[in-house]
Protein backbone atom coordinates (compact mmCIF):
# COMPACT_ATOMS: atom_id res chain seq x y z
CA UNK A 1 0.00 0.00 0.00
CA UNK A 2 1.62 3.18 -0.95
CA UNK A 3 1.65 6.66 1.45
CA UNK A 4 -1.14 9.15 1.69
CA UNK A 5 -0.10 11.48 -1.31
CA UNK A 6 -2.11 14.40 0.28
CA UNK A 7 0.42 16.36 2.45
CA UNK A 8 -1.26 18.07 5.79
CA UNK A 9 0.66 20.30 8.06
CA UNK A 10 3.85 20.96 6.58
CA UNK A 11 4.44 21.82 2.91
CA UNK A 12 4.46 20.26 0.05
CA UNK A 13 7.93 18.37 -1.14
CA UNK A 14 8.93 19.31 -4.82
CA UNK A 15 8.19 15.96 -6.07
CA UNK A 16 4.58 16.30 -5.06
CA UNK A 17 4.38 20.39 -5.92
CA UNK A 18 1.28 20.37 -8.22
CA UNK A 19 0.03 23.51 -10.85
CA UNK A 20 2.17 26.91 -10.25
CA UNK A 21 3.57 26.67 -13.91
CA UNK A 22 3.60 30.61 -14.81
CA UNK A 23 4.46 30.89 -11.67
CA UNK A 24 7.45 29.48 -11.21
CA UNK A 25 8.60 30.04 -14.83
CA UNK A 26 7.99 33.63 -13.90
CA UNK A 27 10.41 33.21 -10.53
CA UNK A 28 13.27 31.33 -12.80
CA UNK A 29 12.83 34.37 -15.43
CA UNK A 30 13.82 36.36 -12.15
CA UNK A 31 16.63 34.26 -10.53
CA UNK A 32 18.37 34.08 -14.20
CA UNK A 33 18.10 37.87 -14.85
CA UNK A 34 19.73 38.48 -10.99
CA UNK A 35 16.15 40.55 -10.53
CA UNK A 36 13.68 39.90 -7.34
CA UNK A 37 10.11 38.81 -6.26
CA UNK A 38 7.49 39.67 -4.21
CA UNK A 39 5.34 36.54 -3.74
CA UNK A 40 1.84 37.25 -1.84
CA UNK A 41 -1.48 35.09 -0.92
CA UNK A 42 -3.33 34.54 2.02
CA UNK A 43 -2.78 31.64 4.48
CA UNK A 44 -2.66 28.15 3.39
CA UNK A 45 -1.49 29.22 -0.23
CA UNK A 46 1.29 27.63 -0.65
CA UNK A 47 3.88 30.34 -0.26
CA UNK A 48 6.37 28.41 1.77
CA UNK A 49 5.39 24.80 -0.51
CA UNK A 50 6.44 27.64 -3.46
CA UNK A 51 9.91 28.07 -2.24
CA UNK A 52 10.57 24.25 -1.56
CA UNK A 53 10.05 24.20 -5.24
CA UNK A 54 12.63 27.21 -6.29
CA UNK A 55 15.16 25.22 -3.93
CA UNK A 56 14.92 21.87 -5.80
CA UNK A 57 17.52 21.13 -8.05
CA UNK A 58 15.05 19.25 -10.50
CA UNK A 59 13.51 22.46 -10.79
CA UNK A 60 16.23 24.45 -11.94
CA UNK A 61 16.91 21.64 -14.37
CA UNK A 62 13.45 21.73 -15.97
CA UNK A 63 13.65 25.48 -16.33
CA UNK A 64 17.67 25.20 -18.38
CA UNK A 65 19.40 26.29 -14.76
CA UNK A 66 22.31 24.41 -13.19
CA UNK A 67 21.45 24.99 -9.50
CA UNK A 68 25.24 24.25 -8.72
CA UNK A 69 26.18 27.91 -9.92
CA UNK A 70 24.04 29.32 -7.02
CA UNK A 71 24.08 29.48 -3.58
CA UNK A 72 20.19 29.17 -2.33
CA UNK A 73 19.14 29.80 1.46
CA UNK A 74 15.86 29.76 2.06
CA UNK A 75 14.39 30.41 5.60
CA UNK A 76 11.81 32.14 7.15
CA UNK A 77 11.72 35.28 9.26
CA UNK A 78 9.79 34.17 11.64
CA UNK A 79 12.75 31.97 13.02
CA UNK A 80 14.46 35.57 14.17
CA UNK A 81 13.02 36.49 17.34
CA UNK A 82 12.44 39.23 18.00
CA UNK A 83 13.56 40.43 14.22
CA UNK A 84 15.76 42.98 13.99
CA UNK A 85 18.39 43.79 10.77
CA UNK A 86 21.54 42.29 12.42
CA UNK A 87 19.97 39.38 13.22
CA UNK A 88 18.51 39.25 9.57
CA UNK A 89 21.88 39.44 7.98
CA UNK A 90 23.61 37.22 10.69
CA UNK A 91 20.94 34.67 10.08
CA UNK A 92 22.03 34.74 5.93
CA UNK A 93 25.51 35.11 7.18
CA UNK A 94 25.28 31.33 8.98
CA UNK A 95 23.34 29.65 6.53
CA UNK A 96 25.80 30.53 3.45
CA UNK A 97 28.59 28.89 6.00
CA UNK A 98 26.73 26.04 5.99
CA UNK A 99 26.10 25.47 2.45
CA UNK A 100 29.78 26.80 1.52
CA UNK A 101 30.88 23.02 3.02
CA UNK A 102 34.14 22.54 1.40
CA UNK A 103 35.60 26.13 0.66
CA UNK A 104 37.18 26.82 3.75
CA UNK A 105 38.99 30.43 2.54
CA UNK A 106 35.49 31.38 2.17
CA UNK A 107 34.25 29.47 5.46
CA UNK A 108 36.56 31.30 7.88
CA UNK A 109 36.50 35.39 6.51
CA UNK A 110 32.49 34.64 7.48
CA UNK A 111 33.40 33.77 10.27
CA UNK A 112 35.88 36.89 10.92
CA UNK A 113 32.32 39.14 9.55
CA UNK A 114 30.50 36.79 12.04
CA UNK A 115 32.62 38.05 14.80
CA UNK A 116 33.13 41.82 14.03
CA UNK A 117 30.00 42.65 15.86
CA UNK A 118 26.73 44.07 14.29
CA UNK A 119 26.40 42.44 10.69
CA UNK A 120 24.56 44.99 8.16
CA UNK A 121 23.91 44.81 4.72
CA UNK A 122 27.70 45.63 4.17
CA UNK A 123 28.60 42.15 5.70
CA UNK A 124 26.84 40.40 2.81
CA UNK A 125 27.94 42.80 0.38
CA UNK A 126 32.05 41.34 1.20
CA UNK A 127 30.22 37.81 0.69
CA UNK A 128 28.58 38.33 -2.41
CA UNK A 129 32.09 40.21 -3.80
CA UNK A 130 33.46 36.22 -3.49
CA UNK A 131 30.98 34.93 -4.47
CA UNK A 132 30.92 36.79 -8.12
CA UNK A 133 34.59 36.28 -8.49
CA UNK A 134 33.50 32.23 -8.60
CA UNK A 135 30.95 33.14 -10.89
CA UNK A 136 28.21 32.14 -8.63
CA UNK A 137 25.32 34.23 -7.44
CA UNK A 138 23.26 34.09 -3.75
CA UNK A 139 19.33 33.18 -4.20
CA UNK A 140 17.99 34.24 -1.19
CA UNK A 141 14.37 32.54 -0.36
CA UNK A 142 12.97 34.39 2.40
CA UNK A 143 9.33 33.41 3.80
CA UNK A 144 7.39 35.33 6.14
CA UNK A 145 8.59 38.82 5.45
CA UNK A 146 5.20 40.20 6.89
CA UNK A 147 7.99 39.56 10.14
CA UNK A 148 10.58 42.64 9.28
CA UNK A 149 7.29 45.08 8.45
CA UNK A 150 6.38 44.85 11.69
CA UNK A 151 7.95 46.98 14.79
CA UNK A 152 9.18 45.41 18.16
CA UNK A 153 10.71 46.75 21.12
CA UNK A 154 13.99 46.59 19.47
CA UNK A 155 12.89 47.65 15.83
CA UNK A 156 10.93 50.90 15.95
CA UNK A 157 9.98 52.01 12.68
CA UNK A 158 13.27 54.45 11.65
CA UNK A 159 15.23 51.15 12.08
CA UNK A 160 12.70 49.29 9.45
CA UNK A 161 12.92 52.38 7.11
CA UNK A 162 16.76 51.80 6.85
CA UNK A 163 16.42 48.45 7.08
CA UNK A 164 13.98 48.51 3.90
CA UNK A 165 16.39 50.84 2.50
CA UNK A 166 19.46 48.59 3.23
CA UNK A 167 17.43 46.10 1.38
CA UNK A 168 16.76 48.08 -2.20
CA UNK A 169 20.27 49.45 -2.09
CA UNK A 170 22.08 46.36 -2.02
CA UNK A 171 19.74 44.95 -4.51
CA UNK A 172 19.73 47.84 -7.15
CA UNK A 173 22.52 50.04 -6.02
CA UNK A 174 25.72 47.83 -4.79
CA UNK A 175 28.01 46.32 -7.62
CA UNK A 176 27.41 43.28 -5.38
CA UNK A 177 23.26 43.39 -6.48
CA UNK A 178 24.41 41.66 -9.92
CA UNK A 179 25.45 38.01 -7.95
CA UNK A 180 21.84 38.25 -6.09
CA UNK A 181 18.84 37.32 -6.22
CA UNK A 182 15.78 38.00 -3.61
CA UNK A 183 12.54 36.08 -3.33
CA UNK A 184 10.05 37.40 -0.14
CA UNK A 185 6.56 36.17 1.15
CA UNK A 186 4.40 37.94 2.55
CA UNK A 187 0.34 37.27 3.55
CA UNK A 188 -0.35 40.51 1.90
CA UNK A 189 1.26 42.84 -1.29
CA UNK A 190 4.50 44.26 0.47
CA UNK A 191 3.07 48.14 -0.98
CA UNK A 192 -0.25 47.49 1.86
CA UNK A 193 2.72 46.76 4.38
CA UNK A 194 5.56 48.40 5.90
CA UNK A 195 6.56 52.46 6.81
CA UNK A 196 4.82 54.96 5.15
CA UNK A 197 6.47 56.31 1.58
CA UNK A 198 9.06 59.28 1.45
CA UNK A 199 7.34 61.14 -1.44
CA UNK A 200 10.72 62.51 -1.87
CA UNK A 201 12.39 58.90 -2.45
CA UNK A 202 11.84 55.88 -4.48
CA UNK A 203 9.01 53.32 -2.49
CA UNK A 204 11.41 50.76 -1.02
CA UNK A 205 9.65 47.65 -2.32
CA UNK A 206 9.83 49.04 -6.24
CA UNK A 207 12.69 46.49 -7.45
CA UNK A 208 10.49 43.32 -6.76
CA UNK A 209 8.19 41.97 -9.38
CA UNK A 210 4.86 41.77 -7.84
CA UNK A 211 3.16 37.79 -8.06
CA UNK A 212 0.06 36.45 -6.19
CA UNK A 213 -0.59 33.01 -5.32
CA UNK A 214 -4.13 32.33 -6.25
CA UNK A 215 -6.59 29.27 -5.58
CA UNK A 216 -6.15 26.90 -7.89
CA UNK A 217 -8.02 26.57 -11.16
CA UNK A 218 -9.80 23.29 -12.60
CA UNK A 219 -7.18 22.08 -14.23
CA UNK A 220 -4.93 22.19 -11.26
CA UNK A 221 -7.43 20.80 -8.96
CA UNK A 222 -8.23 17.89 -11.45
CA UNK A 223 -4.20 17.37 -11.33
CA UNK A 224 -4.24 17.11 -7.93
CA UNK A 225 -7.55 14.68 -7.53
CA UNK A 226 -6.72 12.38 -10.66
CA UNK A 227 -6.26 9.50 -8.55
CA UNK A 228 -9.86 9.88 -7.19
CA UNK A 229 -11.11 8.56 -10.47
CA UNK A 230 -14.57 9.95 -10.03
CA UNK A 231 -15.54 13.03 -11.44
CA UNK A 232 -18.75 13.89 -9.44
CA UNK A 233 -16.72 13.57 -5.95
CA UNK A 234 -13.96 16.11 -7.77
CA UNK A 235 -16.83 18.33 -8.49
CA UNK A 236 -18.06 18.56 -4.87
CA UNK A 237 -14.60 19.07 -3.32
CA UNK A 238 -13.97 22.00 -5.67
CA UNK A 239 -17.38 23.56 -4.30
CA UNK A 240 -16.38 22.80 -0.35
CA UNK A 241 -12.71 23.97 -0.98
CA UNK A 242 -12.87 26.66 -3.53
CA UNK A 243 -9.57 25.37 -5.10
CA UNK A 244 -7.90 26.18 -1.61
CA UNK A 245 -4.65 24.28 -1.35
CA UNK A 246 -4.38 23.81 2.17
CA UNK A 247 -8.38 22.87 1.76
CA UNK A 248 -7.13 20.39 -0.87
CA UNK A 249 -4.88 18.86 0.62
CA UNK A 250 -6.97 18.44 3.61
CA UNK A 251 -9.72 16.50 1.84
CA UNK A 252 -7.60 14.52 -0.06
CA UNK A 253 -5.96 13.20 2.95
CA UNK A 254 -8.78 12.20 4.45
CA UNK A 255 -10.27 10.54 1.20
CA UNK A 256 -6.99 8.37 1.11
CA UNK A 257 -6.39 7.68 4.59
CA UNK A 258 -9.36 5.78 4.33
CA UNK A 259 -8.03 3.50 1.41
CA UNK A 260 -5.32 2.94 3.47
CA UNK A 261 -6.72 1.65 6.42
CA UNK A 262 -8.87 -0.77 4.30
CA UNK A 263 -12.16 1.62 5.67
CA UNK A 264 -15.21 2.00 4.53
CA UNK A 265 -15.56 6.09 3.85
CA UNK A 266 -18.02 7.48 6.24
CA UNK A 267 -19.33 11.16 5.15
CA UNK A 268 -19.99 11.97 8.67
CA UNK A 269 -16.37 10.97 9.81
CA UNK A 270 -15.19 12.95 6.55
CA UNK A 271 -17.22 16.18 7.09
CA UNK A 272 -16.38 16.07 11.35
CA UNK A 273 -12.57 15.58 10.52
CA UNK A 274 -12.48 18.05 7.71
CA UNK A 275 -14.15 20.93 9.85
CA UNK A 276 -12.12 20.21 12.83
CA UNK A 277 -8.73 19.90 10.54
CA UNK A 278 -9.44 22.90 8.95
CA UNK A 279 -10.55 25.55 11.68
CA UNK A 280 -7.01 26.73 12.06
CA UNK A 281 -7.04 27.89 8.61
CA UNK A 282 -10.36 29.60 8.82
CA UNK A 283 -9.49 31.64 12.12
CA UNK A 284 -6.13 32.80 10.85
CA UNK A 285 -8.08 33.88 7.92
CA UNK A 286 -10.51 35.90 10.40
CA UNK A 287 -8.40 37.13 12.73
CA UNK A 288 -6.53 38.78 10.18
CA UNK A 289 -9.42 40.31 8.81
CA UNK A 290 -10.43 44.03 9.97
CA UNK A 291 -13.89 44.40 11.73
CA UNK A 292 -15.41 46.00 8.03
CA UNK A 293 -14.51 43.28 6.01
CA UNK A 294 -15.77 40.44 9.03
CA UNK A 295 -18.84 42.41 8.83
CA UNK A 296 -19.24 41.87 4.81
CA UNK A 297 -18.46 38.72 5.24
CA UNK A 298 -21.16 38.05 8.11
CA UNK A 299 -23.48 39.51 5.68
CA UNK A 300 -22.66 37.40 1.96
CA UNK A 301 -23.26 34.11 5.03
CA UNK A 302 -26.13 35.48 6.31
CA UNK A 303 -27.37 35.74 2.33
CA UNK A 304 -26.17 32.20 1.55
CA UNK A 305 -28.25 30.91 4.43
CA UNK A 306 -31.47 32.66 3.67
CA UNK A 307 -30.64 30.67 0.36
CA UNK A 308 -29.92 27.72 2.11
CA UNK A 309 -33.41 27.78 3.91
CA UNK A 310 -35.26 27.61 0.71
CA UNK A 311 -39.03 29.64 0.64
CA UNK A 312 -38.97 29.45 4.21
CA UNK A 313 -39.36 33.42 5.13
CA UNK A 314 -37.30 34.02 8.30
CA UNK A 315 -35.22 36.78 7.72
CA UNK A 316 -34.61 39.65 4.88
CA UNK A 317 -30.90 40.67 3.67
CA UNK A 318 -32.27 41.99 0.41
CA UNK A 319 -30.30 45.06 -0.56
CA UNK A 320 -27.23 44.08 0.05
CA UNK A 321 -26.04 44.08 -2.91
CA UNK A 322 -26.30 47.81 -2.80
CA UNK A 323 -23.71 47.62 0.53
CA UNK A 324 -20.76 45.69 -1.29
CA UNK A 325 -20.89 47.93 -4.63
CA UNK A 326 -19.73 50.48 -2.42
CA UNK A 327 -17.18 48.47 -1.04
CA UNK A 328 -15.75 47.09 -3.60
CA UNK A 329 -12.11 47.70 -2.44
CA UNK A 330 -12.62 45.54 0.37
CA UNK A 331 -13.76 43.10 -1.52
CA UNK A 332 -11.22 42.74 -4.06
CA UNK A 333 -9.03 42.62 -1.36
CA UNK A 334 -10.64 39.73 0.34
CA UNK A 335 -10.89 37.96 -3.27
CA UNK A 336 -7.00 38.49 -2.91
CA UNK A 337 -6.81 36.58 0.06
CA UNK A 338 -8.91 33.78 -1.75
CA UNK A 339 -12.17 34.23 0.91
CA UNK A 340 -14.15 35.32 -1.68
CA UNK A 341 -14.93 35.53 -5.36
CA UNK A 342 -17.21 36.97 -7.88
CA UNK A 343 -19.16 36.12 -10.94
CA UNK A 344 -20.42 38.92 -13.65
CA UNK A 345 -24.22 39.14 -14.14
CA UNK A 346 -25.78 42.09 -16.52
CA UNK A 347 -22.41 44.46 -15.35
CA UNK A 348 -23.05 43.36 -11.76
CA UNK A 349 -20.22 41.94 -9.75
CA UNK A 350 -21.90 39.10 -7.39
CA UNK A 351 -19.62 38.04 -4.47
CA UNK A 352 -19.84 34.92 -2.72
CA UNK A 353 -17.57 32.23 -0.54
CA UNK A 354 -14.72 30.85 -2.41
CA UNK A 355 -15.15 27.92 -0.42
CA UNK A 356 -18.59 26.94 1.37
CA UNK A 357 -16.78 25.66 4.42
CA UNK A 358 -15.49 28.96 4.94
CA UNK A 359 -19.26 30.01 4.34
CA UNK A 360 -20.73 27.76 7.20
CA UNK A 361 -17.98 28.92 9.87
CA UNK A 362 -18.77 32.41 9.49
CA UNK A 363 -21.96 31.66 10.66
CA UNK A 364 -20.97 29.20 13.56
CA UNK A 365 -18.85 32.47 14.20
CA UNK A 366 -22.31 34.59 14.06
CA UNK A 367 -23.75 31.82 16.32
CA UNK A 368 -21.78 33.13 19.18
CA UNK A 369 -22.35 36.95 19.26
CA UNK A 370 -24.58 38.59 21.45
CA UNK A 371 -26.36 42.00 22.58
CA UNK A 372 -23.39 43.01 23.78
CA UNK A 373 -21.03 42.51 20.56
CA UNK A 374 -24.45 44.32 18.44
CA UNK A 375 -23.94 47.25 20.55
CA UNK A 376 -20.37 47.38 20.18
CA UNK A 377 -20.44 47.68 16.30
CA UNK A 378 -23.69 49.98 16.01
CA UNK A 379 -21.15 52.91 14.78
CA UNK A 380 -19.49 50.83 12.41
CA UNK A 381 -22.54 49.14 11.08
CA UNK A 382 -24.42 52.73 10.51
CA UNK A 383 -21.14 53.83 8.89
CA UNK A 384 -21.40 50.60 6.19
CA UNK A 385 -25.22 51.28 5.91
CA UNK A 386 -28.66 52.33 6.44
CA UNK A 387 -30.62 52.31 9.11
CA UNK A 388 -33.10 50.50 7.34
CA UNK A 389 -29.99 47.71 6.10
CA UNK A 390 -28.86 47.51 9.51
CA UNK A 391 -32.49 46.76 10.83
CA UNK A 392 -32.31 43.69 8.89
CA UNK A 393 -28.90 42.86 9.72
CA UNK A 394 -29.43 42.67 13.30
CA UNK A 395 -33.40 41.00 13.01
CA UNK A 396 -31.36 38.40 11.03
CA UNK A 397 -28.94 37.96 13.44
CA UNK A 398 -31.14 38.02 16.22
CA UNK A 399 -33.24 35.19 14.09
CA UNK A 400 -29.98 33.28 13.95
CA UNK A 401 -29.54 33.16 17.93
CA UNK A 402 -32.85 31.75 18.67
CA UNK A 403 -33.16 29.42 15.64
CA UNK A 404 -30.04 27.27 15.66
CA UNK A 405 -31.90 24.04 15.25
CA UNK A 406 -33.29 25.59 12.05
CA UNK A 407 -29.52 26.18 10.79
CA UNK A 408 -28.54 23.16 8.15
CA UNK A 409 -26.30 20.92 10.10
CA UNK A 410 -22.75 19.86 8.74
CA UNK A 411 -23.88 16.87 6.45
CA UNK A 412 -26.41 19.02 4.98
CA UNK A 413 -24.13 21.89 4.31
CA UNK A 414 -22.17 19.44 2.36
CA UNK A 415 -25.21 18.33 0.39
CA UNK A 416 -23.60 17.99 -2.87
CA UNK A 417 -20.67 16.05 -1.22
CA UNK A 418 -22.48 13.83 0.46
CA UNK A 419 -25.03 12.75 -2.77
CA UNK A 420 -21.15 11.37 -4.37
CA UNK A 421 -19.64 10.47 -1.66
CA UNK A 422 -18.60 6.73 -2.14
CA UNK A 423 -19.16 3.75 -0.89
CA UNK A 424 -15.95 2.64 -1.84
CA UNK A 425 -13.05 4.21 -3.69
CA UNK A 426 -12.08 3.99 -7.30
CA UNK A 427 -8.14 4.06 -8.27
Amino acid sequence: MSQNPFIVGKPVPPERFVGRESEIAAAFDQIYNRSHLAIWGGPGMGKTSFLHKLESPQAWEDHGMDSSQAVIIRFSCESIVPFTPSKFWEEILNLLKEKLEGESALQAEIDTILQAGEKTRDSLRQVLRKLGKQGKNLVLLIDDFDVALNTNEQYDEDAMQRFLSECRNLAVHSAEGQHLSMIVTSLKRLNELGPKLNPNASPWYNHYLFLRLKTFNNSEIDRIFQILRIPDLREAIKENTGGHPSLLQMSGFLLYRDLLTANVPSVEKFVSDFEKGTQPIFQKIWDRCSKLEKTLLMLMALSALKGRLHKQKQFDVSGIELIFSQRERELIKLEEQGVVTHTVNEEKNIYFFTSSTMERWVIQELRQTDEKWLQAREKLFINLMSRQHMDKFTTAIKWLWNNQEKIPTSIEWFGKLVATFPKGFIF
